[in-house]
């Protein structure tokens, strides 16, 4: 499997298993982004690597039973520095109505490292 495709996989178990269960490292979780990282969230709103660390501090299990699917996973460009990588998202909540977004990222590549540079989320009609 491609390595940028692996690397959305894997973010996505930590953070729902972050936000869900409160389980995993903190710091291995913010290492996956990049100090200059920037994100446009659904509502438009924009977050840095510092916004995003409060906000994963904050919500440390703060999300019982959530479950996020990825779908249309695609590396849409691949350089030797970095990709471009577009899919979709869904996240479910007990007893709540399923949200779903389309979301694009631009990676960084250092040696084996790969960094979320940049996080566009686009939240579904």
């Amino acid at each position: 499997m491609n390595h940028y495709i692996q690397e959305v996989i894997d973010a996505h178990v930590a953070i729902e298993n972050w936000l869900g269960k409160g389980e995993g490292d903190l710091q291995a979780l913010q290492a996956r982004f990049a100090p200059e990282f920037t994100m446009v969230t659904p509502g438009g709103k924009t977050l840095n690597v510092d916004s995003l660390s409060a906000f994963f501090l904050a919500q440390r299990a703060a999300k019982p039973g959530l479950n996020i699917s990825l779908g249309e996973i695609t590396v849409i460009a691949e350089w030797p520095a970095g990709a471009v990588v577009s899919y979709s998202e869904w996240q479910s909540l007990p007893e709540q109505e399923n949200s779903q977004r389309y979301s694009t990222v631009i990676f960084s590549k250092t040696g084996s490292d790969l960094l979320w540079l940049r996080l566009h989320e686009t939240a579904a009609a």
